[in-house]
């Protein structure tokens, strides 16, 4: 079943966190929002979940009415059978791994073959054998396992993320978002998750909402995000962008070229800036001889100072 978000309207005192949403999210689907700190993607996860109550709108899952303005609807957190993996994890210190994921049957008041539940959980995110260790005793990894665990348990209708892994370095963060991948895909769940990371976001979804200013600028696949964004918000804020007219028309680096591959291509003549080595390339700020500023990408070192012509198709120009 859908979940179905319609005239959500949220304000704290004079300040519009979310205005005007409208929000499909089919079952089964990786949907991320995704956008910049202060946009009211955190803020529409929690009226997702229960934790925050907005100004005006509906919210519905399949034929279940969960929020409603007009008819006074306000199903409570505990009711709402969703999992949610927070950003600091929230495991209580003092609990062990089982005792961690079984407060999540425990607080929904289901306590049905709680063990064997919460034994099912452990195993799926490949914590067996850790079940009487304290989060302190665990990597940071593992706590997120935990997390996991605790908010799958409950076996339910959608598991929210919210920026779970903001907390941890790099490399961890990496291996996180595989597993997390293949977790959430082999089990089939429905996820709504947050993040400002658009590497992320563009690797895990299969569809992307990219927000602004309380506002959906866009919902689509990952990859009509990256190639087809609607607004320049979008372009700037995913990927790099080029522009031939500002707001108006651009192109990716990637398809910027050093020698012409038609007749028709566009030619710009510039001065390198700045070499990057990147370890399969190199990217190269070139300063076009119109002002502007372009990124292009190169396999071996160009000397900064150097005139050099780009050249670009009019096929991979993309139009706003």
């Amino acid at each position: 079943m859908s979940l179905q978000l319609s005239g959500i309207n949220k304000s704290f005192g004079s300040s519009t966190a979310l205005e005007a949403i409208q929000l499909s999210v089919a079952k089964g689907r990786f949907t991320t929002l995704l956008g910049p700190s202060g946009c009211g993607k955190t803020t529409l996860l929690r009226i997702i979940a229960g934790l925050e109550t907005p100004d005006e709108g509906e919210l519905h899952l399949g034929d279940v009415c969960l929020f409603s303005t007009t008819r006074k609807i306000n199903r409570p957190v505990h009711k709402r059978n969703f999992g949610m993996v927070f950003q600091d994890f929230a495991l209580w210190p003092h609990l062990t791994v089982l005792e961690n994921v079984a407060f999540g049957l425990k607080a929904t008041g289901d306590k049905t073959n709680w063990r064997q539940r919460t034994m099912e959980a452990i195993e799926l995110v490949q914590l067996q054998g850790k079940e009487k260790r304290y989060p302190h005793q665990l990597s940071g990894g593992q706590q997120q396992r935990v997390a996991l665990a605790r908010a799958i348990v409950i076996r339910p209708q959608l598991v929210l993320f919210d920026e779970p892994m903001s907390a941890l370095d790099a490399l961890l963060r990496e291996e996180m978002r595989l597993e997390l991948m293949n977790l959430v895909r082999s089990i089939g769940f429905t996820t709504v998750y947050v993040t400002h990371d658009q590497t992320e976001a563009m690797s895990m979804s299969d569809e992307i909402i990219v927000m602004k200013d309380g506002r959906i600028l866009q919902k689509d696949t990952p990859e009509a995000i990256y190639n087809k964004p609607t607004h320049p918000f979008t372009a700037r804020f995913i990927g790099k962008t080029n522009w031939l007219e500002v707001d108006k028309r651009m192109i990716r680096p990637e398809h910027v070229k050093w020698a012409p591959l038609t007749d028709s291509d566009l030619t710009y003549s510039g001065i390198v800036q700045t070499v990057s080595y990147m370890g399969e390339r190199y990217e190269v700020t070139v300063q076009l001889s119109t002002g502007e500023v372009w990124m292009a990408y190169h396999p071996t070192r160009l000397n900064v100072g150097e005139t050099v012509q780009l050249y670009v198709s009019q096929q991979q120009i993309h139009v706003l």
